[in-house]
């Protein structure tokens, strides 16, 4: 069985499911989802600059009316629980768990601790983090040790 990590900030579209669920054709995948709640004010103006980028401007005016820190946990739950069915109804494995701290590190404990032969980064476009090399994706390529894969979500959630 194929062991994969999936990192993921929002609940899985059944566009997102096919895709990682097809990656390895007929091979019987393992996904162990990590989910990283909302951050900070940081991360807000982040994403409203990526919403700008996009041309998205209602979606950065509405940043400032999405749930962060305690109040995202919950969201962020239900955005688990959800991808976790998702990935099962497929034919998939699948457990997960919330980023409580920092999310690299994380992702490189779960990685140790289920043997995983890859990560999935799954996340919408970050384009002042790609272009700095400070998105998950770059970032955990040093630091995970095995083969990281970045996509982009399907829609926006």
């Amino acid at each position: 069985m194929f062991t994969s990590v999936l990192m993921i900030e929002k609940a899985l579209t059944s566009a997102d499911v096919e895709f990682v669920t097809t990656l390895h054709g007929d091979e019987q995948v393992s996904f162990h989802v990590l989910l990283q709640p909302r951050g900070d004010q940081a991360d807000r103006l982040l994403r409203a600059i990526d919403d700008i980028a996009m041309g998205e401007l209602d979606e950065a005016a509405r940043e400032r009316q999405t749930p962060e820190g305690e109040a995202a946990k919950e969201p962020a739950r239900q955005a688990l629980d959800v991808s976790l069915i998702a990935l099962r109804a497929a034919g998939a494995e699948a457990e997960g768990r919330l980023v409580e701290d920092h999310p690299l590190d994380a992702l490189k404990t779960l990685v140790g601790e289920v043997g995983a032969d890859e990560v999935i980064v799954l996340t919408d476009p970050h384009y002042v983090e790609e272009f700095f090399h400070r998105d998950w994706a770059s970032r955990a390529r040093h630091k995970v040790g095995v083969p990281v894969l970045k996509l982009f979500s399907h829609s926006r959630a």
